[in-house]
């Protein structure tokens, strides 16, 4: 599919609410009208500006429809300009509200539009909006036409704004352009719950408490309305408190009122094993008639930064972990639920990493719910990179703040509120005001700041330190975290030799190894978990960084091996060879078998034409990585055991069982074809997206590192490729993605390998719900 095919289918300003979406599950209160309508289809684009295109009698008939999460163009995947997505578009909605909405007061609520939206509804401007991360509202109310339809139109400025965070000098990342989260109307009574927060008291005790804030608009007190909340385990009611509307203002500067749940009793918390959530419901009440209603979902859990370590229910955990982008190839940032959640499955259950840091902004609510789902805790910070600008500049990160807070305070899986520009400059004023205005608005969590100085002013609760040497540096302050590692300082493509994976996968290894040593060290998080796009003045001349374990396709380096290893072999039994298995796929020959697994000693055979026969075996190499649980085996291989090359089999044991084998031939023959899908079934709403990875392997199914053959793709049904076609394999994999059209049916993928036949996947769409406006 071509980019044009692809596009045809698919701050402080003024008027720019604090009032912003923080939770998108509808309440459980029955109602014929929903508190929030989605609007993420049947939007229209171009890509430019035109006189009068944000009038409601605008004739649009040659703009694009298209369904958000959107691109403003589409890429390949690298070598690609960031100036072709830096331009000013405009994106209309024709909606017509329900009936019964009438009286109603009506917000719209844009969850993510990178840079700048100067937004109208029915011809009156609503002001402007700076930033690309955080979500922003703006009151629809006295411009609504109830008789006809309505068009709501945005000029959406996808430049690098030197105005905005994260930009004014330069950055190692690149932003991409589009409305690239969904888009919803908010429908809510003239008074209204404007948030929730909650906060466990004493949750380590066998009776916690719970409060529920209840936040609103404006401060008011009326005892003929009635403040109600509830406390759900599934379907059950474990708790009930209620009590006359009075608000009051507290440090947040918001007006809101308290009720809390004493003395709770079987109460499960929430753990990295066992995640286990809960759901409070709100409403407000007059005489029994429900005015308002919202729903938060919540965990019980004590998490705080010690001179220890990292604490998580009163027990020491060591955090391991690696920093994330939310970056896609082809689409930049616009891809839906399914995928944003998808990279959370990876990092906890492919990786087995416990914690993520959201570089260099907060990212898609999608992810942050799975991380609540899968146990992956997460470091949330604000936009930016090294770059401080102006005071006008400052306010808009300080408000960066607020919204990155009061969007994801009730997310179990955040443990700390990033509120530095990463590796900035110290400023003392300007991060004073962030640090007071994260507590003032959470005084559950610590806040930290990620910089790269030893010598920096501390004014967050936690040093946070991007350290790239080894040894580390030692610690410089009681709570200390290590938020980036290896990254730039290694580089390496999926295609590199073995004696450069193998080093990869040893510096994380080492610092890893650093960080079990010394309890003054919380844990590590490393630089970074995908390859990403990156501008012209980064990167290794393609526009990719390749500072990832994994690819830009999520698809794992031999270093991802490493910390999939971390884990208890009870999860998962892990045998991960750092190397290609080839002769000479080094300087002088192969020379050192390095292999991460948890197991406690591995043997190796080789088959050169005459059986299996052992060449090796050891234990943990303990005395190279003495401070972790599962150290990595290193086994030297000397060119007599390996003089007779072939295949070559590598079995793991525990307590002298074995449980695990793997074999890689020798004879670099390309063998079998694959296509994998993460999906077999997605939901017909024009966005619902699943990736299709290609793998060239050889005999025993292990991939073949050189391959780079063209595929090429035929697709039938009601979906799209998301992807080059051909697809030139990259390290002998890579991957496309297929997505959802809005008409249910079969789809059907054909992948063709010149050489070794085509292989085909099916998948199912089911009928999406109609959007109500």
């Amino acid at each position: 599919m071509n980019r044009r095919d692809f596009l045809k289918s698919s701050s402080l300003t003024a008027g720019a609410a604090l009032i912003g979406p923080t939770s998108y599950a509808q309440p459980r209160a029955s109602s014929s009208l929903p508190r929030r309508i989605f609007i993420n289809r049947n939007w229209l684009f171009h890509p430019t500006t035109t006189l009068g295109d944000t009038k409601p009698d605008f004739d649009d008939r040659a703009f694009t429809s298209v369904v958000l999460p959107h691109t403003n163009k589409l890429f390949p995947w690298h070598s690609f300009d960031d100036a072709e997505y830096e331009f000013v578009s405009t994106y209309r909605r024709h909606f017509r509200l329900p009936a019964s909405a009438r009286g109603k007061r009506v917000f719209v609520d844009f969850e993510g539009a990178m840079t700048a939206s100067t937004v109208w509804i029915n011809g009156h401007s609503l002001g402007e909006y700076k930033g690309g991360y955080t979500p922003f509202s703006f009151e629809l109310t006295p411009h609504l036409r109830w008789d006809a339809p309505n068009v709501l139109a945005v000029h959406l400025d996808s430049t690098e704004r030197k105005d905005i965070p994260p930009f004014g000098y330069e950055i190692d990342y690149m932003t991409f352009g589009g409305i690239y989260r969904e888009v919803s109307l908010r429908i809510v009574p003239d008074l209204f719950l404007e948030n929730i927060f909650t906060r466990a008291i004493d949750p380590l005790s066998s009776s916690p408490s719970l409060e529920v804030e209840c936040f609103f608009e404006r401060p008011v007190t009326d005892d003929n309305i009635t403040v109600e909340a509830e406390l759900y385990d599934g379907d059950k009611i474990l708790a009930k408190q209620a009590a006359p509307l009075s608000t009051h203002t507290g440090a947040s500067g918001t007006p809101s009122q308290v009720l809390r749940f004493n003395h709770l009793t079987g109460i499960e918390l929430w753990d990295l094993r066992t995640p286990k959530l809960y759901e409070v419901h709100a409403r407000l009440l007059r005489n029994g008639h429900v005015l308002d209603h919202d729903t938060r979902r919540i965990g019980f859990r004590e998490a705080r930064f010690t001179p220890q370590g990292f604490s998580l229910n009163g027990s020491i955990v060591k955090l391991r972990g690696l920093d994330r982008h939310q970056t896609f190839p082809f689409v930049g940032q616009a891809m839906p639920a399914r995928v944003q959640r998808r990279d959370a499955y990876i990092l906890r259950r492919e990786l087995k990493c416990n914690i993520v840091r959201t570089s260099h902004y907060p990212q898609s609510r999608h992810f942050l719910d799975a991380c609540d789902e899968l146990g992956l805790l997460v470091l949330e910070e604000i936009p930016g990179w090294q770059h401080i600008g102006d005071q006008a500049w400052q306010d808009i990160a300080v408000d960066n703040v607020s919204r990155m807070i009061r969007r994801d305070w009730n997310h179990p899986s955040i443990i700390l509120w990033g509120v530095r520009i990463n590796e900035s400059k110290d400023d003392h004023d300007f991060y004073t005001r962030t640090n007071e205005t994260a507590h003032a608005l959470d005084k559950t969590r610590q806040t930290g700041g990620i910089r790269s100085n030893l010598h920096s002013e501390l004014l967050e609760d936690v040093y946070t330190n991007n350290d790239f040497g080894f040894p580390l540096h030692a610690p410089v302050a009681p709570l200390y975290l290590n938020t980036e590692f290896v990254g730039h300082t290694f580089p390496t493509r999926s295609t590199d030799n073995s004696a450069r994976q193998r080093e990869h996968t040893l510096r994380h290894a080492r610092i890893h190894d650093q960080i079990a040593s010394d309890p003054k060290f919380s844990g590590g998080i490393g630089w970074c978990a995908f390859d990403y796009n990156t501008h012209f003045n980064f990167g290794s001349g393609d526009r990719i960084c390749y500072h990832g374990v994994s690819d830009i396709f999520r698809l794992p380096k031999p270093a991802a091996g490493f910390y999939k290893s971390q884990c208890d072999p009870e999860e998962e039994i892990v045998l991960e060879p750092a190397f290609h298995w080839a002769r000479n796929d080094e300087d002088t020959g192969f020379t050192v078998a390095l292999i991460c697994s948890n197991c406690d000693h591995v043997k190796l055979f080789l088959d050169s034409g005459k059986g299996f026969q052992q060449v090796a075996e050891a234990d943990p190499d303990h005395e190279q990585f003495p401070h972790l649980r599962y150290a990595p085996f290193s086994i030297a291989l000397d060119k007599k055991s390996i003089r007779d090359w072939g295949d070559l089999r590598i079995d793991g044991f525990l307590q002298g069982r074995q449980v695990i084998s793997k074999t890689f031939s020798g004879r670099g023959v390309d063998r079998r074809f694959e296509l994998l899908t993460d999906d077999h079934e997605l939901v017909a709403d024009g966005a619902d997206t699943t990736r299709i990875v290609l793998r060239v392997t050889d005999e025993y199914g292990r991939i073949r590192p050189i391959a780079n053959d063209p595929i090429q793709f035929e697709l039938t049904g009601p979906a799209q490729l998301i992807g080059d076609n051909p697809f030139s394999l990259v390290g002998g994999t890579g991957a496309v993605w297929v997505r959802a059209q809005q008409r249910p049916g079969i789809v059907t993928l054909t992948a063709k390998h010149p050489r070794l036949g085509s292989q085909q996947i099916t998948l199912n769409l089911t009928s999406a719900a109609p959007e109500l406006a």
